[in-house]
């Protein structure tokens, strides 16, 4: 027997039905399998462009590349001081089409375990503050979790395969004293790195402890949330919501440190020599907007689908005032970190913003990136009504994707790569098959359990939401 309860709402009576379940068929299934086989025959196609100086810098481009790299690197330098990370001076290193597939690699891996992460965020905001308007969609960003562990697998292989071309600091060479490529500033901040054995630089434990770290209790609590949401089904004891409040409550804690020095790890740690006090919030805002772009776009999805028969135009639009109002945040973040940055034009700082602005490869990608992440996603979904209709929110919550995709490409790239970077088929389709891979895992698991928690306490207050 299905259970069934009617909602009368101000302007209609709806028919719910608590034991709605997603089926993941196989026309779906195929459709992301043939989209991730075509992503990878897209990915090889990009590679035999890059190898053949089809990319965006052929072997004729390679000295002109080095002398500008010189140039700025001298500009940001009057001092004389080390200059952030010369590439041309390199002598070690993948081949360019292989460095560049491990950042593409990178990049797409760091934007999708901060969306699942990010679920996790979602959720346990929802109980932490006792929130009752999303009890009828907190299963999407839920499954979003189990992404979790494959990210963490990612992560550490890519780090031990392709450390050295992601991260200049890596190189024992830069730590040694009197050394070729000695690097006062960087072998200043090896204990952060190689802790205990920072006196002899080589295997960076500290980092890797780190990062373990991050995983284990990201994914421990992301189970127990998740377990105690099931049980909550066969159960309608108060005590897994309880138990979940409190456990939300210490992971928030937890997230707000590990999120922020994950990404000074991950990211911020590619441009060794430069710091910002900003950019946990910002990477943590970034990832906050992409999260509650793709929880809509699958609630959409579903909505479409006949499914969530809970969720209405109200909750839709509680939807689209977080994208919209984070979507603003993201852009204070960036203007507060720009600016500072600007109006103190300190060399060692702004070389950051200079290498993105100034040099061809990214500087068209630096102004896109303001216009699809703020402009307009902020007029499009400036009035009331857009925030209720579906249509208006695809196509805003697409943007965003997309946009905070390059957004963390920006903040990759032209670290890891200098001036060897760019744009094509070969990022497109390492992105495609990112995104078939983590499709899939969020909709087999969203699958696996009925799409409403049926016994939340909070359920008939998300029934009468209405604002």
């Amino acid at each position: 027997m299905e259970n069934r309860q009617v909602c009368r709402t101000a302007s209609k009576e709806i028919t719910m039905n608590l034991d709605e379940r997603y089926t993941f068929g196989s026309s779906t299934k195929k459709k992301l399998l043939v989209f991730a086989a075509v992503g990878v025959v897209v990915t090889i196609i990009g590679l035999i462009m890059v190898m053949s100086g089809g990319g965006e810098h052929g072997a004729e481009n390679e000295h002109a590349a080095t002398l500008a790299a010189k140039n700025l690197l001298a500009d940001a330098n009057p001092s004389g001081a080390t200059p952030v990370a010369d590439a041309s001076e390199e002598s070690h290193g993948s081949a360019p089409w292989l460095k560049r597939l491990f950042v593409g690699i990178w990049i797409n891996n760091i934007f999708f375990i901060g969306i699942a992460i990010i679920g996790v965020f979602f959720v346990a905001i929802q109980y932490a503050s006792q929130a009752g308007w999303s009890a009828g969609m907190q299963r999407i960003p839920e499954a979003f979790g189990y992404w979790l562990p494959i990210g963490a697998i990612i992560t550490l292989v890519m780090f031990f395969v392709a450390g050295h071309d992601i991260f200049h600091w890596t190189h024992t060479d830069l730590y040694t004293e009197g050394g070729a490529n000695y690097d006062k500033i960087i072998s200043g901040k090896r204990a952060y790195f190689f802790w205990p054995l920072q006196d002899n630089p080589g295997f960076p434990i500290f980092f890797i402890v780190r990062m373990v770290a991050y995983f284990a209790l990201w994914i421990w609590f992301f189970m127990m949330l998740r377990k105690h949401s099931l049980a909550e089904d066969l159960d309608a004891n108060t005590s897994h919501w309880y138990k979940m409040r409190s456990l939300s409550a210490i992971f928030l804690i937890i997230f707000a440190v590990t999120s922020s020095t994950a990404a000074w790890d991950w990211i911020m740690s590619i441009d060794t020599h430069w710091f910002s006090t900003m950019f946990g919030w910002y990477t943590f805002a970034s990832w906050w907007v992409s999260g509650l772009a793709m929880t809509t776009l699958i609630v959409i999805y579903l909505k479409e689908k006949g499914l969530l028969s809970l969720v209405n135009e109200n909750h839709l639009h509680d939807l689209g005032k977080f994208v919209w109002a984070f979507t603003i945040f993201w852009t204070y973040i960036w203007f507060g970190q720009f600016l500072l940055i600007y109006y103190a034009n300190i060399p060692e700082e702004s070389i950051y913003f200079h290498e993105r602005m100034k040099t061809s490869n990214y500087s068209g990608i630096f102004y896109f990136n303001l216009i699809i992440n703020f402009f307009l996603p902020f007029l499009i979904l400036m009035t009331r009504d857009a925030k209720r209709k579906m249509t208006f929110l695809k196509l805003v919550c697409t943007m965003l994707l997309i946009g905070h995709w390059f957004d963390f490409y920006l903040m990759i790239t032209p670290g890891s790569l200098q001036f060897d970077g760019g744009f094509g088929l070969l990022e497109i389709g390492v992105t495609m098959i990112f995104l078939a891979g983590f499709l899939y895992v969020a909709l087999v698991n969203i699958a696996k359990a009925p799409l409403i928690a049926k016994n939340h306490p909070m359920l008939d207050e998300s029934r009468h939401h209405h604002i």
